[in-house]
């Protein structure tokens, strides 16, 4: 470590919170794995322009005057390849200017978009049936376009994934048993993944209706303040508890990242002010960013936008958005429970303090500031009041824009307005690209009816167990999830996994909350765990520690899904009491498991007996059922003993001694 880094890690380290808060970046937009380029001059100008024009046009369009859903999802594409063409580098060692290369992808992008813009009504019967050759040819570029972009915003795994995808649609006929299907030619497949079926099928469809919409939702959040509002909030409330920015770390996540979209953008966007401060109240490096990781996962499943799965959810089952909400609502706090307790109990094995009031926000001063929470209370009202998803959105950017003008430091002027905007549609280039890319294995997947032959697969599999079922379908969203944002993570996932367990006779809501809860536990998942690696990235610790460290943290919400899948009234089915119940018991589980992995219960270390009992008592906790509970409930109560029994024997020791 330089002289340099080592006086700017001591600076951290004796800064006020409120000091540090006060000075954070207001542009903290998503990063990927690639480094953007930094404009200067008429290349800024330019980007800005474009970007500006590509957020009004969506709004305008979406809210005032709705066109063709290809064309908008064409110019949606568009858009997004301009600007990433034009930001993200195609090599490492490219300069900041924009390169040749980078034009020529620029133009043929453009190319691609006005052949479809001229030949829409004509394309609509021809892609993916009797396709003419300049229908392949634009079709193909399109395709690679999609590839490129998508490897320069997130780097090489999900082109990769998309291209053996793209593989299997022509070697099908070659392969046994499960795998095998009778082939396509390459005009007809090619054109068809670039249709509505692929590339411009559901998943662009939720990126460019909801997924931009919140994006600049959450700018304008940032932009005004309110954003920075929530981490202050965050630090006044759980800074000066014991290990206090850890459990800033998570509320704080929760909140800005449900609205981030991706979970190494989060732990980017509030790790950088939260690993520093975890590492200065004593947790060590590794820990830090293992939580931050953890926390900035759960953004995903956070209620009420769920870093627009919830919207993508909507639109593949037929679900009602609101069902979806309510229906997660207790899974996502069960979640984020679970990562509070795992840094308490570090916290207090480590005897931590939290950080001093005088140098957190003024509590006073936050509820002074409640307002500006107003436009999350108007969003989350306007949804569940049944408006729709862009009309409820929409208003609540107003609503950022009209609260932030009652302060001086929070007030947007044009020139934030214009931020707000350009960021906006920045901050969606990296979830655009995988989206389109996304739709690729879609396609694949309903062009070859290889998701229908998982499914019979995973019927067969559970004709032994149903537990066995679950466990299979698990590992499968897992894996195909890895090295993936979690909206391209569950696209995949819920063509290939899903309708295997709705063939099992599990309720679609079920399924697929199921599967997306595991798409998003993939981002803290070795060996390919996104988030860990961003959040490693600002502590300077090892990349694959972190993500082992971060699967430790968050193996708690990996038993969630099966709880609701054992005790549905976690998903608000059943009567008042019935949920009731079925929250306490789940909470005690999430408790016991907690503790039983911290090695932490009942005021001192665990001995493994007691880990073993803790553990037990936990899964005892999946099932609602009386007889389990009860079980579990003699089963604390020896632990209990147990830990007792070692206290006592442990003071005498003492008296002796």
């Amino acid at each position: 470590m330089s002289n340099k880094e080592k006086n700017k890690q001591k600076e951290v380290e004796t800064k006020p919170v409120i000091d540090m808060l006060a000075e954070a970046e207001d542009d903290e937009s998503v990063e990927s794995a690639t480094e953007a380029r930094n404009f200067w001059g008429w290349r800024k100008i330019t980007f800005t322009t474009i970007a500006v024009i590509g957020a009004l046009f969506h709004l305008y369009v979406l809210n005032y005057h709705p066109i063709d859903p290809w064309l908008f999802r064409a110019a949606h594409l568009l858009f997004g390849s301009i600007l990433g063409f034009m930001l993200f580098p195609g090599w490492k060692k490219a300069s900041s200017k924009i390169h040749v290369i980078d034009w020529v992808l620029i133009l043929a992008s453009i190319g691609v978009f006005v052949y479809v813009f001229i030949n829409l009504k004509q394309l609509l019967f021809r892609f993916g049936v009797l396709p003419t050759t300049m229908d392949f040819i634009v079709a193909l570029v399109g395709v690679l376009l999609v590839l490129e972009l998508t490897r320069r915003t997130s780097g090489w795994t999900l082109p990769i994934l998309a291209s053996i995808f793209i593989l299997y649609a022509f070697i099908g006929p070659y392969l046994p048993s499960i795998l095998n299907h009778s082939g396509y030619t390459i005009d007809r497949f090619t054109t068809y993944i670039y249709g509505l079926d692929g590339i411009f099928g559901v998943t662009l469809d939720v990126s460019s209706k909801y997924i931009l919409l919140f994006i600049i939702f959450g700018s304008f959040l940032q932009m005004s303040g309110v954003g920075r509002y929530f981490i202050d909030f965050s630090f006044s409330l759980a800074g000066g508890m014991r290990g206090g920015p850890a459990k800033v770390a998570v509320i704080s996540s929760g909140l800005m990242g449900m609205m981030n979209g991706t979970s190494a953008g989060n732990a980017v966007a509030t790790g950088s002010l939260t690993i520093p401060l975890m590492k200065r109240v004593g947790y060590n490096a590794r820990f830090a960013a293992a939580t931050e990781a953890t926390a900035s996962a759960g953004g995903q499943i956070m209620i009420p936008i769920m870093g627009a799965g919830a919207f993508l959810m909507a639109e593949i089952t037929g679900i009602r958005y609101s069902e979806i909400v309510i229906a997660a609502t207790i899974p996502a706090l069960l979640y984020f429970l679970s990562v509070y307790l795992m840094v308490d109990f570090e916290a207090v094995k480590k005897g931590m303090k939290g950080i001093a009031r005088k140098d957190l926000p003024s509590f006073k001063e936050i509820l002074r500031k409640a307002y500006l929470f107003l436009p999350i209370v108007l969003l989350i009202t306007l949804l569940l009041q049944g408006f729709s998803v862009i009309m409820s959105g929409t208003y609540s950017i107003f609503a950022c824009l009209i609260v932030s003008l009652f302060s001086k430091e929070t007030r947007m002027g044009l020139k934030k307005i214009l931020g707000a905007l350009e960021l906006g549609m920045k901050n969606t280039i990296q979830l655009l690209a995988v989206c389109a890319c996304a739709g690729i294995i879609v396609g694949v997947i309903a062009l070859t009816g290889v998701g229908l032959r998982f499914s019979s697969m995973l019927l067969s599999v559970a004709g032994n167990s149903e537990l066995l079922a679950l466990l299979f379908a698990m590992f499968i969203a897992i894996i195909l999830g890895m090295g993936m944002p979690t909206t391209a993570a569950y696209a995949v996932a819920a063509s290939v996994v899903a309708p295997g367990l709705i063939n099992l006779g599990i309720e679609p809501l079920f399924a697929h909350m199921f599967v997306f809860y595991y798409a998003v536990m993939s981002a803290i998942t070795p060996p390919v765990a996104l988030a860990a690696y961003a959040a490693a990235g600002i502590a300077g610790t090892d990349p694959m520690k972190t993500g082992v460290e971060a699967f430790r943290l968050g193996i708690a919400a990996f038993i969630v899904p099966f709880m609701f899948m054992y005790s549905p009234q976690l998903l608000m089915v059943g009567s008042i009491l019935e949920i009731s119940i079925a929250v306490i018991t789940a909470s005690i589980g999430i408790y016991l498991l907690a503790a039983c992995v911290q090695g932490w219960f009942a005021g001192r270390k665990t001995s493994v007996v007691t880990r073993v009992l803790l553990l037990v008592a936990a899964l005892l906790s999946i099932d609602a059922g009386l007889q389990t509970d009860l079980i579990a409930l003699v089963i604390v109560a020896v632990a209990v003993g147990i830990q007792i029994f070692l206290s006592k024997k442990d003071n005498l020791n003492t008296v002796s001694a």
